[in-house]
């Protein structure tokens, strides 16, 4: 088996140690940026699924007769619910009672 050394590559083929040494480093740091980068994704990704997991839904949310549910949203004060009748019932979080009735109307 014949082994060659970098010098003997020939002209324009030779890299130093320097270069190599430094070649090596950034390969290094670019590593380490890359693993940190993605742990930090990954810790706001379960910080954030976990503040989700601690949101309070209402137990019950009582609608008026007739009427499904279609979508649900809520804010500090309040939650809302939008029905298939086309209207946003907004009731409060604290006491559970409708504070505004919102019609969508369709122009």
């Amino acid at each position: 088996m014949v082994t060659r050394t970098l010098r003997d590559m020939g002209d324009g083929q030779a890299l130093d140690t320097r270069t190599l040494k430094y070649l090596k480093a950034l390969v290094t740091i670019l590593t380490v940026t890359m693993v940190l980068g993605f742990l930090a994704i990954v810790a706001l990704f379960v910080m954030r699924f976990g503040e989700m997991a601690r949101t309070e839904l209402p137990d019950e949310v009582v609608l008026p007769e007739g009427v499904r549910a279609t979508a649900f949203t809520r804010g500090d004060d309040w939650f809302a619910v939008v029905t298939d009748a086309d209207e946003i019932l907004i009731y409060s979080r604290v006491t559970g009672n409708l504070r505004q009735r919102v019609v969508i109307s369709s122009d």
